[in-house]
C-alpha cells in the first residue's frame, strides 16, 4: 500500500470515530452533562513524559481497536513520530494516576512552500472515557499549544460538523488528494491560509 493511501485510511478512521460520537447513545450508557463536566474537572492535561510512553501506546491501541478503515497502526505512528523528533505537541489526559487519552500534532508539508503548518492526530481516548469531553479537552489544549509555538495553522481530516466546533473550516485550494473536500479542514493562527497539496510526515507509514 502506498504512503498516501495508508495515511488516507488512517485519517478516515479518525473521521469515523468523530461520527460515532455523534450517534444517539443507548439509555443504559447515557452520560449526563453534569457527569461529563465532572470528569473534565477531574482530568489533568499535561505534556507527555518518558514514564507515559507505555501507557500512551496502550491507550492509542485500545482507542482504535474496533475502529473501521484502519490498519491499527496508530500506536506505531505515535512512536515513529516521537523517534523522529516530530511530535511537536504530545499531550496526555490523566485521571487519577492513569493516562486515559493522548493527542499528537506533527509537521506537515504543503506544496506552496508554506512554513509552520501542522497536522492534528492521532487523537486517542480509552473506550470507557469516550464521549465524556476528554477528546475535546485534548484538542483544545493541543491547538492552544501549537499556536503558542508560533504555528501558522493546523489541518485535520474528519467530520466537518464536529471539527468546525474547534475553528476548522474547508479552505479552497488546500487539499489532501483523494479525500472529499468537505472532510479536509484547516485552521489558521497567524493570517492567510496556505494553498496546495498537504503531505503528512513519513512516520504515518509506520507498521511496527
Amino acid at each position: 500500500m502506498n504512503r498516501r493511501k495508508k495515511i488516507k485510511q488512517l485519517l478516515e478512521a479518525h473521521a469515523k470515530k468523530a461520527n460515532a460520537k455523534k450517534a444517539p447513545k443507548k439509555k443504559s450508557t447515557y452520560i449526563s452533562k453534569a457527569d461529563r463536566l465532572k470528569l473534565a474537572a477531574e482530568a489533568t492535561l499535561r505534556n507527555e513524559s518518558p514514564a507515559d510512553i507505555e501507557q500512551i501506546h496502550a491507550v492509542t491501541e485500545q482507542a482504535f481497536l474496533n475502529a473501521p478503515h484502519t490498519e491499527h497502526t496508530e500506536q506505531f505512528i505515535v512512536k515513529a513520530l516521537r523517534d523522529a523528533g516530530a511530535l511537536t505537541v504530545s499531550l496526555v489526559a490523566e485521571h487519577g494516576a492513569r493516562v486515559i487519552g493522548h493527542v499528537a500534532i506533527s509537521p506537515v508539508s504543503i506544496s506552496d512552500g508554506a512554513a509552520n503548518w501542522y497536522g492534528l492526530g492521532p487523537i486517542s481516548v480509552l473506550p470507557a472515557y469516550q464521549g465524556k469531553g476528554v477528546g475535546a479537552q485534548l484538542m483544545e489544549a493541543a491547538l492552544a499549544a501549537i499556536a503558542a509555538k508560533g504555528a501558522a495553522g493546523c489541518v485535520v481530516l474528519g467530520d466537518p460538523d464536529y471539527y468546525s466546533r474547534f475553528g476548522f473550516r474547508v479552505v479552497d485550494g488546500l487539499v489532501f488528494p483523494g479525500v472529499p473536500a468537505e472532510y479536509f479542514q484547516a485552521r489558521a493562527f497567524t493570517g492567510a491560509f496556505a494553498h496546495g497539496e498537504v503531505s503528512y510526515h513519513q512516520a504515518f507509514s509506520a507498521q511496527a
